[in-house]
């Protein structure tokens, strides 16, 4: 499978939409779950995206029906659900974002996706992506039921919540072994498995272990960071 490297964005700033997609990455996660913006912000967001070949992931706050449909009339190529626990909520989230016969998803030819009545849908439409995120305990033992649900395009581990949850819950389960286990679910079922990388030496093991979907840290804490270097330095002078 083809590696993707992208970028979380959680400040809400179309400009950091289109500096990412400036900067060529595959893919980024525009965060409305842990995000600075609202749901009424995000089209202008995608809107950045246009022209590029960056894929505008969008992970939303609840595997709600009408939101999920709402994020892809927008023009959303995919999204990532956060809490994914049980094959139910694994087919739930790929009926909402799936048209019929596979689900439930209604149709509507004037929205943003379709080029507001300019472009029809066709009889075919593609499918969108869908990153099932794996944050618990649960969902690490229910990862391999996940992984072969038909729709899923990849898991993706939660690495600060799936911590929280195993340490919360006194798991005897260590978190690497978590994280062979949910790479594994994937790779049997030929399915993609990402992660959120915060340490740029991790990508090559990462790599190694079949993760394809890497988000190699977020706007938000990017800058934080240059900040907090910047003024080092100029305290120091």
């Amino acid at each position: 499978m083809t590696t993707r490297i992208g970028t979380f964005l959680s400040i809400g700033s179309p400009a950091m939409s289109e500096l990412a997609a400036e900067c060529g990455f595959d893919w980024v996660l525009i965060d409305l779950e842990h995000g600075c913006e609202s749901e009424a912000a995000l089209p202008n967001q995608l809107r950045a995206l246009r022209g590029s070949k960056t894929l505008g992931i969008v992970r939303v706050s609840a595997p709600h029906a009408d939101l999920i449909a709402r994020v892809l009339d927008w023009g959303a190529d995919g999204i990532m659900v956060p809490h994914v626990n049980t094959v139910a909520e694994a087919e739930h989230c790929v009926r909402s974002a799936t048209y019929p016969p596979d689900g439930h998803r209604g149709v509507s030819r004037t929205v943003r996706a379709y080029g507001y009545g300019m472009r029809l849908p066709g009889d075919t439409p593609p499918k969108p992506i869908i990153l099932a995120q794996i944050e618990t305990a649960e969902g690490v033992g229910n990862a391999d039921a996940i992984a072969a649900v038909e729709g899923i395009t990849a898991l993706f581990i939660g690495p600060a919540d799936l911590s929280f949850d195993l340490k919360a819950r006194k798991s005897p389960i260590p978190y690497d072994d978590c994280v062979h286990s949910i790479a594994k679910a994937a790779k049997d079922h030929d399915k993609g498995c990402g992660i959120l990388v915060r340490h740029a030496d991790d990508k090559e093991k990462l790599k190694a272990m079949g993760f394809t979907w890497l988000a190699m840290d977020s706007d938000l804490s990017l800058v934080r960071e240059g900040f907090r270097r910047n003024l080092e330095l100029a305290r120091a002078w």
